[in-house]
């Protein structure tokens, strides 16, 4: 057990269960003190919902900031997930600089594209300004898409061949970050995985589990949650990958069935397999 501090910043999207409404407990509930920093408040997640509310916090970031290290405030780690602009992206840069402790961790996931597209009003300057934070970060959680997005590389949704996903982790590694996690890889119908890619030493190791053909929002969050509390408890990054994966899987079994639910996972049910798998 450790007693260490997790920075992360990204938005509250009340209802919906994604972003810092997964972050928090998750994280949480892996026995590791989590800090949150929202960038904004929705009412609900952007994906299925209409006329949400939208409150944009990014001018209160740097305030947070600099009371922050006035107050002497330092974290072990700073997960950052979905983004809305590319100055928030700027300030996840400070925020590195000014309020972790030595040998803290970075760990990006770009949440910015799925499926072949962009996410709603990203463009190419941000994908730029994306891919340069993931250059900077000591881990990336990157899908397909957005590896392909980051790389200029073709974007392939399955039909997956390893000589494919090792052109994407190498011009991911090219870019600068320390260790890729890949996420959706697909050799074949019946599992999906993650490929763990150490750039400096180009060992490669990869993750299965089921493929469970149900699609919902907030995995990737989920994902990113459970993959940073699992380091942060003294977990190698293909074991926290692996553990990540498994996670949200047993996640998307929950909820499949519950055609009422489309709009997150039921991740709550799975927490007590966290808590069994780190001894929190």
């Amino acid at each position: 057990m450790t007693d260490k501090k997790v920075l992360t910043i990204q938005d509250i999207s009340c209802m919906g269960q994604c972003s810092l409404t997964v972050a928090l407990p998750i994280i949480s509930a892996c026995g590791v003190e989590t800090v949150i920093l929202p960038s904004a408040v929705l009412s609900t997640h952007t994906g299925g919902f209409t006329g949400y509310t939208f409150r944009d916090l990014t001018e209160d970031i740097p305030g947070i900031m600099s009371h922050w290290k006035k107050e002497g405030l330092k974290f072990d780690c700073l997960y950052t997930g979905y983004r809305g602009s590319v100055l928030q992206i700027e300030y996840v840069g400070q925020l590195k600089e000014n309020v972790l402790n030595d040998g803290a961790k970075l760990i990006v996931d770009p949440a910015m594209a799925d499926h072949g597209n962009l996410y709603y009003g990203f463009d190419q300057d941000f994908v730029a300004k994306m891919a340069e934070l993931c250059g900077t970060a000591d881990v990336i959680l990157p899908n397909v898409t957005e590896a392909a997005f980051m790389t200029g590389l073709e974007c392939r949704l399955d039909g997956h061949d390893e000589a494919y996903i090792l052109e994407l982790l190498k011009a991911l590694g090219q870019k600068g970050a320390g260790t890729v996690i890949l996420k959706g890889i697909r050799y074949n119908k019946d599992e999906i995985g993650v490929a763990v890619y150490d750039s400096k030493t180009e060992n490669l190791d990869y993750y299965f589990t089921e493929f469970v053909p149900y699609l919902s929002h907030g995995t990737g969050d989920c994902y990113a949650a459970a993959f940073t509390g699992a380091v942060m408890q003294g977990k190698d990054y293909l074991a926290a990958a692996g553990l990540a994966a498994d996670f949200v899987v047993e996640c998307i079994k929950k909820t499949k069935d519950d055609k009422n639910h489309a709009y997150g996972v039921k991740f709550e049910r799975v927490l007590p397999m966290l808590v069994q798998e780190l001894n929190c």
